[in-house]
């Protein structure tokens, strides 16, 4: 199994950043508490004020694709279309 890494960006609509941030910021424990997560952090764009970009480290393969079905995220992508202008998720391997 090799480790993975995301990148996971959202751009709030606008005027819908502070809950955007409450939402991301809500996953952040139970996503903690998943089996394979080495790191999961929020960061928050310093030149562009609607995008947060997670910053994520798994396990394996396996371990994102169980993320991605729990559901915390479930609910989260249902909740996510009020708020997001655009989201794009990069999923990476490291080479060096």
């Amino acid at each position: 199994m090799a480790e993975v890494a995301v990148v996971a960006i959202s751009v709030a609509k606008p005027g819908c950043e502070a809950q955007l941030q409450q939402a991301l910021q809500a996953l952040i424990e139970p996503t903690r508490r998943e089996s394979g997560v080495l790191q999961y952090e929020l960061h928050h764009d310093l030149a562009e004020p609607r995008r947060f970009v997670f910053v994520e480290r798994w396990e394996s393969e396996e371990a994102l694709a169980a993320h991605a079905r729990s559901e915390h995220i479930a609910t989260w992508r249902a909740y996510s279309i009020e708020l997001v202008e655009h989201s794009e998720i990069r999923v990476l391997r490291k080479i060096a």
